[in-house]
């Protein structure tokens, strides 16, 4: 939602999904928004909070693997969270679902991932109408996400070979935008996608936003609440997780099928995000079930992060404790992608970059979808250099982003 482990919104419009890596401010997920870092835990503590292959509650207190997954085969939603560049959380997720296609077949898999306007292009690709070359072209998968689609094809595969129906949940990256910028009453209701209003989030949820938000310059800073940045910041997300929620719950209804839903980890965890939406569309008893690494530490497992959680090991995959973000809102231009929005205290700011400049290139290649920037940012590690170039008033500039060393 970017080494922004657990999405939250999209900053906005990298998949704030970026959130953790490139910032926009607020997919994108997303989002998923990440916890502060923390020095990671000796191997011997970690292996006593969620040994892996093993679920256990939001406690850490272990749980039969069989009664766990009967009760979430029978659930109106289970909520897959995910931090979006992971593949073992990936892998995860396919596994519990074909575990509850076992239970159930009358699954239905819902993905963060495309905006509901390719609902026809996710259709056509169940009925085995599309190659998978086919399929990332046509969802223009580089753009509205941006993360390795290959480590979402095997999910997408195993819904084609047991046909099972794919829901598209997310709405165009530039509600989301807008929201953080004027705020959902700036939106007319004929420009909102048939998103409705959102139920207001929760003080603590307000209060992980915040942490979220502040965490997105060199170093942590205070944020002010009362701020009207801070105010579209809480309506955007609530909107994202309000637009998922709507088609998770009309998917339910109209098929019966239980709803599995691959999603960052932000936008349902402490059932902060889509749970609380679902709760007021009338479905309270959605299920959350988070991937447990190995490294996380175990005074995360706070008893109410999750319904359940799966420890997994990522051996030597990168761990939750994101990377310097970027620091960038973002919108599409002709000319490449330009900065709508630049969060103070960011490297973006410390690099130069201002509101209105166009990029066009960085580390050298050319930049003309966000998900150029993104990757390139996702490339760069604590402690080095991303060369940008940037249009601006007729003229070219060329730029050094330096990320702090972590």
């Amino acid at each position: 939602m970017p080494r922004r482990p657990y999405a939250l919104l999209p900053l906005l419009l990298l998949p704030l999904s970026l959130l953790g890596a490139c910032v926009v401010s607020e997919s994108h997920s997303a989002p998923t928004p990440a916890p502060p870092a923390e020095a990671a835990p000796a191997p011997v503590e970690a292996a006593k909070c969620v040994p892996p292959g093993s679920w256990a509650d939001a406690a850490g207190k272990a749980m039969p693997r069989e009664a766990l997954l009967e009760r979430a085969a029978k659930a109106p939603a289970v909520l897959l969270g995910e931090r979006h560049d992971s593949a073992e959380q990936h892998r995860w997720q396919l596994q519990t679902l074909s575990q509850l296609y076992g239970l159930n077949a009358r699954l239905a898999v819902a993905m963060e991932m495309i905006p509901r306007s390719k609902q026809a292009v996710l259709d056509r690709w169940v009925d085995g109408g599309l190659s998978e070359a086919d399929f990332l072209r046509e969802v223009d998968w580089r753009t509205v996400w941006g993360f390795d689609p290959q480590l979402y094809l095997p999910i997408l595969h195993f819904a084609r070979m047991n046909r099972l129906p794919l829901v598209a949940l997310n709405v165009e990256q530039d509600l989301v935008r807008r929201t953080s910028k004027g705020g959902w009453a700036s939106i007319p209701e004929a420009e909102r996608e048939g998103v409705g209003t959102a139920a207001p989030p929760t003080a603590e949820y307000r209060d992980f936003l915040a942490k979220v938000l502040g965490q997105h310059g060199p170093e942590e800073q205070a944020v002010d609440r009362d701020s009207e940045r801070f105010r579209n910041f809480i309506e955007a997300q609530s909107v994202w997780d309000r637009a998922m929620a709507e088609r998770i719950a009309e998917t339910h209804r109209k098929t019966g099928r239980t709803v599995v839903t691959i999603v960052g980890a932000g936008h349902v965890q402490n059932r902060f995000g889509i749970p609380h939406q679902l709760a007021d569309l009338g479905i309270p008893d959605s299920l959350v079930l988070l991937p447990w690494d190995a490294d996380r530490p175990c005074k995360d497992l706070d008893g109410k992060i999750a319904d359940a959680v799966f420890g997994i090991d990522s051996g030597g995959e990168p761990s939750g404790t994101p990377k310097p973000r970027f620091g960038v809102m973002l919108e599409p231009d002709k000319a490449g992608v330009k900065i709508a929005d630049v969060l103070p205290g960011s490297v973006a700011e410390a690099t130069g970059l201002k509101r209105g400049d166009i990029v066009t290139a960085a580390a050298g290649k050319p930049v003309r979808v966000a998900g150029d920037l993104t990757g390139a940012v996702q490339k760069t590690g604590p402690g080095t250099w991303l060369p940008v170039t940037v249009k601006r008033g007729g003229k070219t500039k060329d730029l050094v982003a330096k990320f702090p060393a972590e």
